[in-house]
């Protein structure tokens, strides 16, 4: 059992910044993915950044360049550094542990229970 909780979600104009912390506690699989996933309303949720257990990260590209994804083991947090937001980027952002790589609208692994982050034009 794994359990996550995010925080830092809020209201930021666009060009402005914002940094999600998602704390987690559990059997954390080094085999899967800390990601950061969003879903804007009346969407499908989409994948932001992962990050797998060697370090390795990735991006979508709608975040590549602005969005950046850091875990620190020691303190069992994720953390997401948003820059350049966008009004395209609102959206309810979920922190997980899951098979890395695979659709985030599966259903599968842990999940948060969501920060929303809205941002205005």
């Amino acid at each position: 059992e794994v359990q996550l909780m995010e925080s830092g979600g809020g209201s930021v104009q666009a060009g402005g910044s914002l940094k999600l912390s998602c704390t987690y506690s559990g059997d954390i699989w080094k085999s899967y993915c800390m990601a950061w996933i969003r879903q804007a309303p009346g969407k499908r949720r989409e994948g932001v950044a992962a990050i797998d257990g060697d370090g390795n990260t990735s991006y979508d590209d709608s975040v590549k360049g602005r969005f950046t994804i850091s875990k620190d083991s020691a303190k069992n947090t994720l953390s997401l550094q948003m820059n350049s937001l966008k009004p395209e980027d609102t959206a309810v952002y979920y922190c997980a542990h899951r098979r890395c790589y695979s659709d985030p609208n599966d259903g599968s692994g842990y999940w948060g229970q969501g920060t929303q982050v809205t941002v205005s034009s």
